[in-house]
Formats: structure tokens, sequence, C-alpha cells
């Protein structure tokens, strides 16, 4: 009995134990663990009944036979591979998975795809923490929210349930884990495209790109790999304040490239272009003198901006904005968005401007006045604003006419005559010239009284007289004298003296007396314009003429010259 054991001993290690098994004992095999073919016999509303071809017949979910977003095709007949879990549950059933057979063949062919590197087809089917799950026919992997796209995407929801592909990251069948990319495909087909396009971009060309972003000067432009910028001024041929007004980040545009800097890749490009120029022929449009009605869109301190139409818009400067309210802002006179009637003031094509008035779409009241009113008229009016330099009195038609300080009595001048008068006095005054196209109409109110008294107190202050003043005033500009009663005078710093180095007002006191020649005279202020530098010229023209030197030293050698030469003569 020893030996047969010895020799079971020897069989057993030898290679063909097992085939000599299988033929005593017949074959035995465990399918727990694989996947095998069967033959699905029946599908009710839950589950799928399939035929392995073991003791009894597994059952399936019917679900596991439908991807996302898709409805189960499975039916009586079809020949399925399945996963066996159990040969026998405790059911007496056979134990079976379509999704891990699924999973274990997409497992086999994506570990393939991954070592050539190839791209994946899945479907975007769900949210999770940090990303979306997705369906590689049969495999779940995970989307990192950071892999969607190149760009941050606030809605994924058209990307989820649209196959796609994907770049497998990461493989971990141990612990199943997949974790895929779809901004790595985007990011290689964008480095194609952009080879693609700029080798054949070209000025004038027209492309359809995405809004990438929006800055205050402009929006860069994707145009499928590279970037272009759509400067704020080439948006529309209407004023456009801010990009935003037209474009949103994510919009697709058509644009027009306008120029292309081969060397550092810049792309400028245009929306504008696409469309018709409206400044084409605006000057037959527009013509000069022509009455036409638009909107106010913008307001500055110089004036406001009215849209004539899209596109066109002219400048009513604020001089042209009102004939009588002067020194005005213009938002004050109009508002934005407000319809006015302006008229055509001129048209500079080249330069894509128009001048519009709004002012000459009503009567001119100054014109109105000039043919209601002359010189030497008396009206009444009231005092409306004070100057440094006079009176702005409101006359019939809205209109302020200027009555000058020196114009406001004849005694009185200056500050002093100011002062007689306050904002809101109604005053008498004497119309002295009206110039309707200056806008100005000149008044007087010292004239009211008749001629000026003091009319005759130049007389004999004739230009080259020298006359003897008293110092009232000394200032670092000259010297301030009172000639008589009447008139006054000014020396100028550099007419007190011939010499530079005496050219000093610190020199001279209040009180004291000088002698000064007349330079000029203001007949309307009574004032003379005096110097002691021209005095002291002349005295010494006329001692020269007289003497023949202004030097005394020298008249005197000159003087004994002279008579020692006659009396020689005589011997």
């Amino acid at each position: 009995m020893a030996k047969p054991a010895a020799n079971l001993k020897d069989l057993s290690t030898n290679s063909d134990f097992s085939k000599l098994l299988n033929e005593v004992l017949g074959p035995q095999k465990s399918f727990d663990g694989s996947v095998v073919k069967g033959r699905v016999i029946g599908v009710d509303s839950e589950f799928v009944m399939i035929d392995v071809g073991l003791k009894s017949e597994g059952r399936v979910a019917l679900r596991e036979f439908s991807r996302p977003g898709e409805d189960p095709e499975v039916k009586a007949g079809d020949i399925v591979e399945v996963f066996v879990e159990r040969m026998e549950n405790r059911d007496g059933e056979t134990a079976l998975s379509r999704e891990k057979a699924r999973r274990e063949e997409v497992w086999a062919e994506l570990e393939k795809s991954t070592e050539k590197n190839e791209r994946v087809t899945g479907v975007i089917f769900g949210r999770v923490k940090g990303g979306f799950t997705v369906d590689l026919g049969g495999a779940v992997a995970f989307l990192p929210g950071s892999q969607v796209d190149i760009r941050p995407v606030r809605d994924v929801g058209p990307l989820m349930g649209t196959p796609q592909p994907f770049h497998i990251l990461k493989m971990d069948r141990q612990r199943g884990n997949i974790v895929v990319s779809r901004r790595a495909v985007l990011e290689e087909s964008r480095e194609s495209a952009r080879s693609d396009l700029l080798g054949n971009l070209r000025e004038g060309q027209v492309l359809t790109g995405i809004v990438k972003n929006i800055t205050d000067y402009g929006a860069f432009v994707d145009l499928g790999g590279v970037d272009g910028l759509l400067h704020v001024t080439d948006i529309s041929w209407k004023r456009v304040n801010h990009p935003s007004e037209m474009l949103t980040i994510g919009q697709n545009i058509q644009v027009q490239v306008i120029r292309y800097n081969e060397e550092n890749q810049r792309i400028s490009l245009g929306m504008k272009q696409l469309e018709s120029d409206p400044w084409d022929g605006i000057a037959a449009k527009y013509p000069v003198g022509q009455k036409v009605t638009g909107r106010v869109n913008n307001i500055t301190d110089y004036g406001a901006f009215v849209e004539l139409e899209s596109g066109i818009e002219g400048l009513v400067h604020v001089s042209e904005m009102s004939w009588t309210k002067k020194n005005v802002h213009p938002g004050k006179i109009v508002s934005t968005s407000q319809e006015v009637e302006v008229m055509v003031l001129d048209v500079d094509q080249e330069k894509r401007r128009i001048s519009l008035g709004l002012k000459q779409t009503t009567e001119n009241p100054w014109k109105d006045f000039a043919a209601k009113n002359k010189a030497g008229d008396v009206l009444d009016g009231e005092v409306r604003n004070i100057t440094e330099f006079g009176l702005f009195v409101g006359l019939p038609g809205d209109i302020d006419g200027m009555v000058h300080m020196s114009d406001i009595a004849w005694d009185v001048t200056g500050e002093d005559a100011l002062k007689q008068y306050n904002k809101g006095d109604t005053v008498k005054v004497k119309i002295l010239e009206v110039e309707a196209d200056k806008e100005r109409v000149a008044l007087g109110i010292k004239q009211l009284s008749g001629e000026d008294p003091n009319a005759g107190a130049l007389d004999g202050f004739n230009k080259g007289a020298v006359v003897t003043c008293t110092i009232t005033e000394v200032t670092a500009n000259g010297l301030e004298v009172n000639v008589s009663d009447n008139v006054t005078g000014f020396i100028k710093k550099a007419d007190l003296s011939r010499e530079r180095s005496e050219q000093r007002p610190d020199r001279f006191a209040v009180g004291e007396k000088v002698d000064a020649k007349v330079l000029s005279a203001d007949k309307k202020s009574r004032k003379l314009s005096l110097s002691i530098k021209q005095r002291e010229i002349d005295e010494d023209k006329e001692a020269m003429a007289a003497f023949g030197s202004s030097d005394s030293g020298a008249s005197l050698g000159d003087i004994l010259g002279a008579a020692l030469k006659s009396k020689k003569d005589e011997a």
C-alpha cells in the first residue's frame, strides 16, 4: 500500500498531473470573478434574465444596461457579456453584473489608450465635490473643475450629457480611480488651430471669436488659439463709453483684422469696419444751416455731444448753447438723453467732426435789442452781477449790458465807484454802444448827468510838458503822484532815473515833490504817464546844445580852448 502512495507523490510532481486528474475526475472550473457571455431570456420593468450556461439563470438590474442620460437597449435573444460574482447565491441564482463586465472590458481598453496617449470619449453626467463625474463607456472617471476648460466655465450645463473627448491624466485600477481632463484636449486643439490661424492670418480677414476679457480700453477676443484686441473705438461707429455697453464675456462676435504684426503677433480687431461708414457723404446729408433733431448722449465742461443718428454725433460748444447764459455749465442748459433741435454750423468729414449750435434755433435777442434800441437811449435795469471791472445790468430780451467802472461816475473811479452799488439794485443807464454781432452792449451811468465837469482838467498837460508833482504813494512798480486837484499820474520804476542803479522807488518818500515829463495823458481817467528819466535825458541834450558837453569839466576845457584860439587869431 505504501508504494501506490509513493507513486501518487511522484505524479503530483509531474507536469501532466492536472491533465490526468481532469481525465479521471472530469473538468472542474470556477466561474466566480470572470466575464462570460450569456443569452437574454427575459426582460421586465426591473430586471433582465440571462442564461450563462450554469445550473441556474441570473438576474441583472435593467438600469445596468443603460448609459447616463440614455434608455436601456436590451431584448430577449441578445448575447451580452456579464461578470459572474457568485455561481450560486442564497436564492440559488447565479449573481451576475453587467456594469462590472463592462467595467472590466472598458478598463482594459482605457489602459491601452493610456499607454498610447490616445484620447478617450466620455460623457459628463454628474457633479461631485471639486469637479464632475464622467462615464467612459462603463468606467466612471473624475473630472476636476480646473480641467473642464481652458478658462473658467460659469455654466457646465451645455457640456453635460454630450459625448466628447478626454485625456486620461491618471489611472489606478486597484483603487478604481481614473482622473481625466477636457482642458488638455482643448489645449492641443488650440495650439494646432493657433498655428493654422497665424499662418493664414491677413489684414482685412473676417473671423469669428469669443470675448475673453473686457477692460476700460477694449476687449480681448479669442480667435481660436490666439487673442486679438478689439479697441473701444473700433467696436461701433457710435460713441461707446465702455466696452461692457456692447459686449459680454463669452459672447460670440464677428470681427475684422485691422492690423497684424507678425513680429510680436499682435492682432488689432474691429467690429464697426464690418458695417458701412455713416460718415460717407456726411456733408451732403447735413448741410451747414440745416436744423436737425438729435439726442444728447454726453455732457462735458466745454459742451454737449448730440447724436444725430447711429454713429454720427456733433458737438454743441458751450459758446453756442445760449444767447444770454454765459459762463454756465452745459449741464444746466441740457440733460443727457434729452431730445434737442440744433443747427449745423460746420462739417469736417476728414476729421469726422460736426459743429452744432443750440442757440441758433431760436431768435437772437441781441439783434432784436439792436433793432429796438440805439446809442443814447436811457433804460432801467437790475444790477445782475458786479465784477472787478464793472457792473452787469439786465436789459429787455434777457440780455446783459456792462457799465465799465470808469463810466459809473465822473469824480469816482475804480473800486470806490463799484462800492456804490449792490447786486439787485435798480439803476438807470444810458446806452453808449450796441454791437449785436459781438453780443455786447456798452452802458454808462455818469453820462446821465451831462458832460464831464472836469473835461478841461488836462488842458495844459500836453505830451512833452514838464510838471511838478507830489508823491502820494510809493509802490514796488513805481510812484503814484498828484499833479493837480483833479489830475493824477504814475511814474514807472524804469522811468525813475537815467541810471539803472537809481531806479529804486524806495529812494523816494510820500509828500516829496519831483519834476517829471508827460509821456501820455488818458482823458477818460484823467491820469498822466510821467518820466523823471526822460526829463533828465532832455536836460542833458539842452546842456549839450548850449555848452558843447553835458560834463562840467569838459565844458570848461572847451571854453578855454575856444578862448585861446580866438586870441591867436587876433594876433
